[in-house]
C-alpha cells in the first residue's frame, strides 16, 4: 500500500494538475461550439458561396489576423520550420486543407445536422491511428466512453428506430465529410509530431499552407461559379476566419499538447449535442425525443472517458 501514499505537497500539486485539467476541459467545449458553429455557417450559405471558396478566404482571413502576432517568432523560429517543414506541410495540407475543403464541399449536399452527426466518429478514428502510426494502447475508460458516445450518435442517426437502419443511404456529401473526418483524425493523432514551434508561429504557417492549398480550387470554382460578397457572404467569411480558425484551432492545439490525441479527440462528440441546439433556431431544423436519448448518452460517453484512477490514501 506504501506506493499509494502521496504526501501533502504531492497532494496539492495532483489537485492542481486536476484543475487544470479541467480547464481544458470546459476549453474544448468552447472549442467544439465554435467548430459546430462553423458547420452550421457553412450549409447556411452554401447557396452563395462555393466550398472551396469559403476554405480559402477562411485560411487567408485567418492568416492576415495571426500573422502581425507571429512575425516575430517566425523569423526567430525559421530554422525550426526549415528543418521539420515536411511534418509542417503534412499538417498544414491535412488538418488545415483537406478536412475543410471536403467538409465544406459536404455541406453543399448534405445538411449541417447531418454533417455535425459524421464527425461524432472522429474519437473513434483517432484511437485508430493513434494505435496503428504510435502503436498507442488507450485506456479502458477512453474505449468504453467512445462506444457509449457512438451508440448515442446512432441513436440520432436512426432516430431510435432500428428499421431506419436498413434504409440507411449515404449521399455525396455524407462520403465527402467522411472523408474529411478520416483528414482529421489523422491530423490530431499526427499533432505529437508538431516541431517544437511556438502556438502563434505553428498557426501562421499551417494556415499559410492551406490558404495556398485552397487556392487553385477556388481560382478554378470562380471561373464555373462566379464569386459574390453578399452581406450574408462577408458575415460567414468573418465568422469561420476569426471564431473557428484563429481562436479555436489554437485552443484546440494547445488541448492535445496538454491531454493528448486521444482525451481531446473524444471532445468532438459534443459537436452534434451543440450543433443540434444551435441548428434548431438558426437553421430551423427540429428536435425530437431520440435527440435527447442521444444527447445524454454521447454526454455520459464523454464522462466516463474522463475517469481517471483515484488515489487510494493520503498522508
Amino acid at each position: 500500500m506504501s506506493r499509494f501514499i502521496v504526501s501533502r505537497s504531492q497532494l496539492h500539486l495532483m489537485v492542481e494538475q486536476e484543475r487544470s485539467r479541467w480547464v481544458v476541459y470546459a476549453t474544448l467545449v468552447l472549442v467544439m461550439m465554435l467548430w459546430a458553429g462553423n458547420s452550421i455557417v457553412a450549409r447556411a450559405v452554401h447557396d452563395e458561396i462555393g466550398p472551396f471558396s469559403l476554405a480559402f478566404f477562411r485560411w487567408l482571413g485567418a492568416t492576415s489576423i495571426v500573422l502581425p502576432f507571429a512575425a516575430r517568432g517566425l523569423l526567430a523560429e525559421r530554422g525550426v520550420i526549415g528543418r521539420h517543414w515536411r511534418p509542417i506541410l503534412l499538417l498544414g495540407v491535412v488538418g488545415v486543407g483537406a478536412f475543410n475543403a471536403l467538409l465544406y464541399s459536404g455541406l453543399q449536399y448534405t445538411t449541417a445536422t447531418n454533417g455535425l452527426l459524421i464527425q461524432a466518429g472522429i474519437p473513434t478514428f483517432v484511437l485508430i491511428f493513434d494505435r496503428i502510426l504510435f502503436g498507442t494502447r488507450p485506456r479502458q475508460a477512453a474505449v468504453v466512453g467512445v462506444a457509449v458516445s457512438a451508440i448515442g450518435v446512432a441513436t440520432i442517426v436512426f432516430r431510435a428506430d432500428p428499421a431506419a437502419l436498413l434504409a440507411l443511404r449515404f449521399g455525396i456529401g455524407d462520403v465527402l465529410i467522411l472523408a474529411g473526418v478520416l483528414a482529421w483524425s489523422l491530423y490530431t493523432a499526427l499533432l505529437r509530431t508538431r516541431p517544437p514551434l511556438s502556438g502563434t508561429s505553428f498557426l501562421a504557417v499551417t494556415f499559410l499552407i492551406g490558404a495556398v492549398v485552397m487556392f487553385p480550387f477556388a481560382a478554378w470554382e470562380w471561373s464555373v461559379r462566379p464569386l459574390r460578397f453578399s452581406h450574408e457572404v462577408i458575415l460567414a467569411i468573418a465568422y469561420v476566419a476569426v471564431l473557428p480558425s484563429t481562436v479555436a484551432y489554437y485552443l484546440f492545439n494547445r488541448a492535445v499538447a496538454d491531454i493528448g490525441a486521444a482525451s481531446a479527440g473524444n471532445m468532438i462528440s459534443l459537436q452534434p449535442l451543440l450543433g443540434a441546439l444551435l441548428a434548431a433556431p438558426i437553421l430551423g431544423e427540429d428536435l425530437h425525443a431520440y435527440h435527447a436519448v442521444g444527447i445524454l448518452l454521447i454526454s455520459s460517453g464523454i464522462v466516463i472517458s474522463l475517469r481517471k484512477r483515484p488515489v487510494l490514501a493520503t498522508g
